[in-house]
């Protein structure tokens, strides 16, 4: 079976999702990992709206997802190799944080000038990613110093009212937790971030 073959009730939600994040809005959707907030990850006004939505300074960076490495490559200047070996040998939803990223809205950049990326696996984002042709952003669905979701009835009533459209979809897996997080320097450094 593909890897992002999906139910025909997912595959409505799906384009429903995707129109709205054409238009520019964000979503409540179900990550490889937790409950997600996301949007386009080249629209800066619609990473504006997860900024006050969450209540997050934007110092603090978020997580931006792609579908392959095919897509992996066009938003990073330049892939350390090891990077490349983390992700395929990695047994759980790992997110790397890259030196100098490309064609993404200037407030997903930190101020080192890095962005963190994951390579999703699971069957609706990764449909979801490749039918919007560009990266979608990931932060986990809560207000920013709250603890993270781990079920869809403990997301707060403000992020429910707050995004544009919700994907009512189950996570794949229960009781899953945030990627892990590795840091990779530009001479190959590995630093583990979150485990």
């Amino acid at each position: 079976m593909a890897k992002d073959v999906i139910t025909e009730e997912a595959y409505e939600k799906l384009t429903e999702a995707l129109h709205v994040l054409k238009k520019g809005g964000i979503i409540l959707y179900p990550t490889d990992t937790v409950w997600g907030i996301g949007c386009d990850a080249t629209n800066a006004e619609a990473v504006d709206k997860i900024y006050a939505l969450k209540k997050r300074v934007e110092s603090k960076s978020m997580i931006s997802l792609v579908n392959d490495f095919r897509m992996l490559q066009q938003h990073i200047e330049e892939i350390p190799e090891v990077a490349y070996d983390i992700l395929k040998y990695a047994k759980k939803p790992t997110t790397i944080i890259y030196d100098r990223p490309l064609r993404v809205a200037e407030n997903l950049i930190t101020a080192d000038n890095t962005l963190a990326i994951r390579v999703v696996r699971e069957p609706f984002c990764s449909k979801l990613i490749r039918k919007l042709k560009r990266p979608l952003v990931s932060t986990s669905a809560n207000i920013s110093g709250q603890p993270t979701p781990k079920t869809f009835d403990e997301i707060s009533k403000a992020i429910l009212e707050g995004v544009d459209y919700i994907v009512n979809l189950p996570l794949q897996k229960k009781g899953v937790k945030p990627s892990a997080i590795i840091k990779i320097g530009g001479d190959s450094t590995v630093k583990i971030i979150r485990q």
